[in-house]
Order: C-alpha cells, then structure tokens, then sequence
C-alpha cells in the first residue's frame, strides 16, 4: 500500500466511465423526482377519493413490486424484454415484423430507458403509500368545502391537495434522490452495467472497481463521490423547499 493523496480523485475526473456513470445517476434522479413522486401522489389521491372500484385491491396491487426482491424484479423484466419475452411478442404481433427484437438496450443513448422504466414501476408504490397515509390526515371537510364552491377535482388537487403535502413531497424526494445514488441492485441484475458500461452508475462502477478489478483505493475514492453527491443533492432539495416555503 503506498499513499498517493489526490491521484484517485484526479483519475475519476478524466475517467469517461465515471461520467457515464454519473450521467446515469442523475437521470435516475428525474425519473426519481419527477416521476415516481408525481405519480405516486396522483395514484394515491385517485384512491384516496374512491376514483375507482376495488380501491383497496389496487392499491395491494400497486404496492405488490416494492415488496418483492429487486433481484427476481430484474429476472421478471429481463425475460418479458428478451426476444422470446411478452414484449418481444406483443410487438411482433402489432408490427408483423416477425424479426423484431430490442435493440434498444445497445445504445448509448437510450440503453438506460427499460431500466428507468422498471424503477418507476417499482418504487412508485412506495411514494403512494406515504401520500396516501398522509392523505387520510386531512379533513374530510376541506374537500367538502371546495366542492360546494364549485372547486373540480382538478382544482382540489392542485390548489389544495399539493399544498398540503408540500413537506411530505420534501421528504419524499429526499428519499429518492438518495435512494438514486445508490441503485444498484436492480441495475446490477438486469445488465451488470453493460453493454460496454451504457448502463452503469457509479455504485455498479464502485463495486465492479473494488471487488471485480481489486482497485481498492480508487473504489474508496468512488464510494466517497457518492456520499458528496448525495449531501449536496439533499443540501440542494432542502434550499428549493426553503425558496417555495413549503413546510
């Protein structure tokens, strides 16, 4: 072992992979924010109002993928993407096109979309169950209020609903953010961060780097990346609930 101060930090930052990795991440992070979040408050406000029938079964079925292993998750969606899958099928049979198979996982730019697909499937639930916990909080009386006024079930929930579960909507991206820097099992078992590193991130790199490759130094050195950029993402969140106000 031989101290070497700044050389790993230095690599990282001329390294294409880490980029690649970090360029994942962040788009975890949308998909995170600006996805599970947002539908996870409409799921759980449409049956918080009885806006179908069987509330309470679809709401078991919504919950269903975060209770199971993010490991048979990954086999289950890598068999419906194969080209013997449900998907394979389905377009096939749309198409006519008996040949068609998924490419889209080999490309650089949109290998990362059946795996953002499968996060927001997942972990939607579990952003709905907290919405929906909390919407049971408010009074039946404020709804009630605003429709004799006139108020549509739209206006409810933008004008009085998201207010309401502003600081729930704090915590709630806190939790995805930090929970998107530090994906890795999904991701690890689906493609193993392949082909050629387009599905990486950097917990998938950080491992592949310290355990596969014996690097432990520049593994460390990733492992602490991950740490910064989840505190500066909180820091950051926190700052954005401040200017709104939202308490």
């Amino acid at each position: 072992m031989q101290f070497i101060g700044l050389d790993n930090y230095i690599r990282m930052f001329s390294d294409p992979v880490f980029f690649i990795s970090l360029k994942n991440n962040f788009m975890i992070v949308l998909v995170s924010v600006f996805g599970q979040i947002p539908l996870g408050l409409l799921l759980a406000y449409m049956l918080y109002r009885k806006m179908v029938k069987m509330s309470n079964f679809f709401e078991v079925i919504i919950f269903l993928p975060i209770t199971i292993s993010s490991v048979i998750i990954a086999q289950l969606w890598n068999r419906i993407f194969s080209p013997v899958g449900i998907f394979t099928s389905f377009i096939r049979m749309l198409t006519g096109n008996q040949d068609y198979i998924m490419t889209i996982v080999e490309s650089p730019h949109f290998s990362m979309i059946p795996i953002m697909f499968v996060l927001l499937w997942q972990h939607t639930s579990l952003f709905m169950v907290i919405f929906l916990a909390n919407l049971q909080r408010i009074p039946n009386s404020t709804i009630e209020a605003a429709r004799i006024e006139g108020a549509s079930e739209g206006n409810i929930f933008l004008r009085i609903i998201v207010p309401m579960m502003g600081y729930v909507i704090f915590i709630n991206s806190v939790l995805a953010i930090s929970g998107s820097f530090k994906s890795f099992d999904l991701i690890y078992s689906m493609t193993g961060g392949g082909p050629a590193h387009f599905t990486t991130v950097i917990a998938v790199y950080m491992y592949n780097t310290t355990f596969v490759h014996q690097n432990y130094g520049y593994g460390s050195a990733l492992s602490i990346i991950i740490i910064a950029f989840i505190i500066v993402s909180l820091l950051l969140t926190r700052a954005v609930t401040k200017l709104f106000k939202v308490e």
